[in-house]
This record gives structure tokens, C-alpha cells and sequence, in this order.
């Protein structure tokens, strides 16, 4: 059985999208760089050739990865249980700080910048279950920190 991977609609038709764009394109253009390198001659010393190589492996080796992830691909739904999920937007505050608003994301997709965290990462985790008005410990690196949910959306 593979492993599950969370993903928005719109995260999941981004990796097929680049799943197919890297077994078509992105092939063919290895293959005519490396077609046109083996022309150059002796392959022991053929810079391109090397590198044409290398890049094939690290797009065979990305291909596994998102063939392998659409293999256990799970679609987030927008369900308001009233509970803390995957595919939950959550406004959270801590102490005297401003309160801050995340959309919980499967790992593939996080993305902290854009308000996107994982519900693998120390406060999505944390968060995950919860509902408006709960506090929830968080155990990060840094030490542990209290969170207050405001809103979830």
C-alpha cells in the first residue's frame, strides 16, 4: 500500500499537470541534448554529455516521486465540521502577538510564506481536532508556545 498524500483539487491538477509535462517535454528535450552530445564524440570527456546525464537522472528520479504521489493522492475536501482539518483555514493568536491565519495543507502543497502549513508540521498537528475557542500546546524547536483558535473556516 502506498502512503497517502493530501491535496487541494488545485495542488493535485498541478502535479499532473507537471507530471505530464516532464514525461513528454522535458523527455524529449534530454534525449535531443543527449543525442547531440553522443555526436561530439568521446563520452568520457564530454562535459555536455555528463551533464545531459545527470539531468536525466534527477527528471526520472522527480517523475518517480510525483508518480508516486498521485499513486496515494487524496483530494482535500472543504468540510466545516466545526473541527480543525486538512483544508481548514484557521486564525490563531498567541499571547501579546497578532493573530495570524493558516490554511492547514497536506506537506506537499505547504508553503509557511503564503500562509500554508502542513498538518504534519508542529502547529498544524497541533491544531488538527480542535475547535473555535480551544487552546493547544505547541512543541516546537524553539520551545513550547500557546495557541488560542479564533476562527476556522
Amino acid at each position: 500500500m502506498s502512503e497517502e498524500y493530501y491535496l487541494t483539487k488545485e495542488g493535485a491538477e498541478k502535479i499532473r499537470i507537471e507530471l505530464e509535462d516532464m514525461k513528454t517535454r522535458q523527455r524529449e528535450e534530454l534525449a535531443i541534448r543527449l543525442r547531440t552530445a553522443i555526436q561530439q564524440g568521446d563520452l568520457s570527456e564530454n562535459a555536455d554529455y555528463h551533464k545531459a546525464k545527470e539531468d536525466q537522472a534527477f527528471l526520472e528520479g522527480k517523475i518517480q516521486e510525483y508518480e508516486e504521489i498521485t499513486a496515494g493522492l487524496v483530494i482535500i475536501e472543504d468540510t466545516n465540521t466545526g473541527l480543525v482539518n486538512i483544508g481548514s483555514t484557521v486564525t490563531i493568536k498567541e499571547a501579546d502577538f497578532p493573530k495570524e491565519t493558516y490554511h492547514i495543507v497536506g506537506a506537499q502543497e505547504a508553503n509557511p510564506r503564503e500562509g500554508r502549513i502542513s498538518n504534519e508540521s508542529p502547529i498544524g498537528s497541533a491544531l488538527i481536532d480542535h475547535k473555535v475557542g480551544e487552546s493547544v500546546v505547541v512543541k516546537t524547536p524553539g520551545g513550547e508556545m500557546k495557541l488560542k483558535i479564533l476562527t476556522i473556516e
